[in-house]
């Protein structure tokens, strides 16, 4: 390790305690700074910057402290975002906020969704019952935001707002922005800047890359209150009529959301709301009262680049997409999941900062993923009369073969994203033969058997050994375990099958195998990406 990153190593494991940012929170002391602050006067540097209050760069702020990284959050607007905007939380996203600390308040305030029903024009649902591991949990975006925010004050941070970035300057070992804010110009060096400052990222556009993709040609209509009428309230509704469709979806305090594609010449009243769903909903449903209702336009867009030197982007400044589904803020969130322990290993030394190279490969993937299937979602909705009654006809015998439940449903609850092998540095390529039934491959998700709540090492990997209770394949795993290039915890799980999964901090697989030789492949593994 050379003294430069010792040095570095040394200011990310004393921020915490040497901060006046986050021990001096009071507003006579902010009052204080403003009044002797001069400006352009540099800050102590701190090891992450994130640009970005909202849900994205609130979950990496406080990913990074509970991990003992004191990053800086800065915000340019003065007051918190306001709004439901994005509500649909999927399980993978929910799974974050356990370990975040906000699932049981989040639970609290919101409503889980228990089915998706896909009404046909001609009469027939298709009434899917979604399950426990893909139910949905419907939060308005605020209450989310604040929920994340005050995990991120207990962690020790906090968000700075009214902070506007006017400059990014990228270097070998570090980033220094200037940002303009309630003490004047600020320049600000960090080791590394996380963008997770929206569709119109100014960070993005401070560094030159291209949002490349479209917009989405049609536009919608949004609307949230309360509607009378016969239907059920823990639930999605999809009306896939001849003559277009509508969404309404339940929402905490007896409330709805309806949305649907609309032409421009539309009214955007609760006059046209209402006769959105008199055209294209069941029948019977009225309008009691509207909280909100408006139009909105959507693109489908993914970065040039992830990451750009010390600097990587996330959320919406990385992404954007078509609304349907309810998969924008989930997959911004998992940007989060998967970035936070990357960083926060290398801030404190535990991992080589060649980790960072599979951000981009990862989470690129991802998006690409949701884009396209947001897409054909998207057009499966405003298909004409003729192909809306083939629609009709084909979801039918999707339903009817079991498909919707066992594939549509985990896909769009987020089950499906996965990765390319990108830790073991391996070339892309079919999974080994000889991997037991029932072992997945590295980038997908860990197995529902294997413990959640297992004690992890330091770094977060944790080592899940398969066969007979207290048989050589659980005494290799354990030696294995305490010997590991980076700390491992190690738990075994009698099963019939003997081998392993070794699972990265975010819950996918990083190794997995049955053979004494495999286990060696993951132990290279680790070797390669510890500091």
């Amino acid at each position: 390790m050379t003294e430069q990153d010792r040095a570095r190593n040394d200011r990310a494991q004393n921020g915490t305690a040497q901060s006046d940012r986050a021990q001096n929170g009071t507003a006579q002391s902010d009052r204080a700074q403003h009044d002797t602050a001069q400006p352009e006067q540099p800050n102590r540097r701190t090891p992450v910057l994130v640009v970005g209050a909202g849900p994205v760069g609130l979950a990496v702020a406080c990913a990074l402290w509970q991990r003992g990284v004191p990053a800086r959050i800065v915000e340019a607007q003065a007051d918190p975002h306001q709004g439901s905007r994005a509500v649909q939380l999927h399980p993978p996203t929910l799974r974050v906020f356990r370990e975040l600390g906000i699932l049981d308040e989040a639970e609290r305030l919101g409503l889980r969704i228990r089915t998706t029903s896909y009404h046909l024009a001609g009469g027939r649902t298709l009434r899917v019952a979604l399950g426990v591991e893909n139910e949905p949990l419907m939060l308005p975006q605020q209450d989310t935001s604040r929920l994340l925010e005050e995990a991120l004050l207990r962690a020790g941070g906090r968000v700075e707002r009214s902070v506007r970035v006017t400059s990014v300057d990228l270097a070998d070992d570090g980033v220094t922005v200037k940002a303009e804010g309630p003490r004047g110009t600020e320049v600000i060096e960090a080791d590394w800047l996380v963008a997770a400052d929206g569709v119109r990222s100014t960070v993005r556009e401070l560094l030159g890359v291209d949002f490349e993709g479209s917009p989405v040609a049609t536009g919608f209509l949004l609307a949230e209150g309360r509607i009378d009428g016969a239907f059920e309230r823990d639930a999605v509704h999809y009306f896939l009529g001849r003559r277009g469709s509508v969404v309404f979806a339940g929402m905490p305090g007896d409330r709805i959301r309806v949305s649907g594609a609309v032409p421009d010449d539309h009214p955007t009243t609760p006059e046209g709301v209402q006769r959105l769903l008199d055209e294209r909903g069941p029948g019977g449903i009225t309008i009691e009262d509207l909280d909100m209702v408006g139009r909105f336009t959507s693109q489908e867009r993914i970065a040039a680049a992830l990451r750009k030197g010390r600097c990587l982007l996330a959320g919406d400044a990385a992404h954007t997409h078509s609304p349907l589904g309810g998969q924008g803020l989930n997959l911004g969130i998992q940007d989060a999941h998967n970035l936070a322990w990357k960083l926060a290993g290398v801030c404190t030394g535990a991992l080589h900062a060649r980790v960072l190279d599979t951000y981009e490969a990862e989470r690129r993937g991802a998006a690409e993923q949701i884009v396209r299937t947001t897409h054909r979602f998207l057009k499966v909705f405003m298909l004409g009369p003729f192909a809306a009654r083939v629609r009709n006809t084909v979801w039918s015998s999707l339903e009817a073969t079991g498909v919707l439940r066992r594939w549509f449903v985990p896909l769009l609850a987020g089950w499906r994203v996965h990765y390319p092998d990108t830790l073991s540095g391996a070339p892309a390529g079919p999974a080994r033969s000889g991997r037991p039934r029932g072992l997945p491959a590295p980038g997908r998700r860990a197995p529902h058997w294997a413990p959640q709540d297992q004690e992890a090492g330091p770094a977060g990997f944790r080592l899940v050994t398969t066969g007979p209770a207290g048989g050589a394949t659980a005494v290799r795993g354990r030696e294995w375990a305490e010997r590991a290039p980076l700390p491992v915890g190690h738990v075994h799980v009698p099963r019939r099958a003997s081998g392993f999964v070794l699972v990265r901090p975010d819950g996918y697989v990083a190794a997995s195998g049955a053979t004494p030789a495999e286990l060696a492949d993951a132990g290279r593994l680790l070797a390669r990406i510890a500091r």
